[in-house]
């Protein structure tokens, strides 16, 4: 039992690894002439190739449950769109801990719509993240939360859109796995190119000009995502959810050494209290009483 368990914590820090690092390819693919919207799209689409081919009911049972799932398409194509182009274009720390507020989102999404009241220890949480947030933001100075670039805007609006998919899955619970999984990856396959549609209109567009190195590097993240998308499955399926929880949170800590060591981010000392505070947030959320399922 021991083995196991100590199998299925590897597993989820292998899934950690993965997505702290992910900043390093998706930067490599911008230098290379394939945009961060490209790169997700070209990933994604080939991760719902392979659980079609994995799981061939899978689109038939997400279009018979498409009226419930629609929004999870729409809040996980969102959340990987908009965090994937924080890291590739901005300051990889930053885009991280303003992802990582999504516990925050989640106290006020499940009291929308799964009818939670909010607790003190959600209040607590709530004030942590906020704080944590503005410190971050403020570069030092204790002020309003706004976000002051397109990256810092993205990375919050990635972690809404996390939270929103966590609790439409808490909610919709019932529905068949296999649908729910291919609903996440192929939402990025459809709101990608309706940003990349966007971006051209505005007269913005990002142009595709990839070359051999670039296909190279797409073939072989996506094996990754596939990799750490099997590992999460293996760890979630025998880790308690609060155990899981934490060591998804080694995401922050590989993102924040890598790319300090790789000089993709600076690294203040407002950063590190606000992205204390954040994790102290994250890790509330895993230990509280009322909040066991949100993750």
């Amino acid at each position: 039992m021991q083995h196991l368990s100590f199998a299925a914590a590897f597993a989820a820090l292998i899934n950690a690894t993965v997505w702290g690092l992910s900043w390093i390819p998706l930067k490599f693919f911008e230098a290379h002439g394939v945009p961060s919207l490209w790169a997700t799209w070209f990933i994604f689409a080939a991760c719902a190739l392979a659980v079609v081919i994995a799981k061939p009911r899978a689109p038939r049972l997400l279009w018979r449950h498409r009226r419930t799932l629609v929004w999870l398409v729409v809040a996980s194509g969102l959340t990987n769109a908009c965090f994937n182009t924080a890291l590739a274009t901005g300051d990889v720390v930053r885009a991280v801990l303003l992802f990582y507020l999504m516990p925050m989102w989640v106290v006020l999404l499940a009291r929308w719509l799964l009818a939670e009241r909010i607790t003190p220890s959600a209040l607590l949480r709530t004030a942590l993240a906020l704080a944590g947030a503005a410190l971050v933001l403020g570069d030092g100075k204790l002020q309003l939360p706004i976000p002051n670039s397109l990256s810092d805007v993205l990375a919050v609006i990635g972690g809404f859109c996390f939270g929103l998919n966590n609790v439409i899955l808490r909610k919709h619970s019932d529905t068949p796995q296999e649908a729910r999984a291919f609903g996440m990856f192929i939402g990025a396959v459809i709101i990608a190119p309706v940003v990349l549609i966007g971006l051209a209109l505005s007269g913005k567009p990002a142009l595709l000009a990839p070359d051999a190195a670039a296909w190279m590097g797409i073939a072989g993240f996506t094996v990754a995502v596939l990799i750490a998308n099997l590992a999460l499955q293996y760890g979630a399926a025998r880790l308690p959810a609060n155990v899981l929880s934490v060591l998804m949170l080694a995401e922050i800590l590989v993102a924040t050494l890598s790319s300090w060591l790789g000089g993709a981010a600076t690294i203040t000392q407002s950063t590190l209290i606000g992205g204390a505070l954040i994790v102290s947030a994250s890790l509330l959320a895993v230990f509280s009483t009322d909040s066991k399922a949100t993750h």
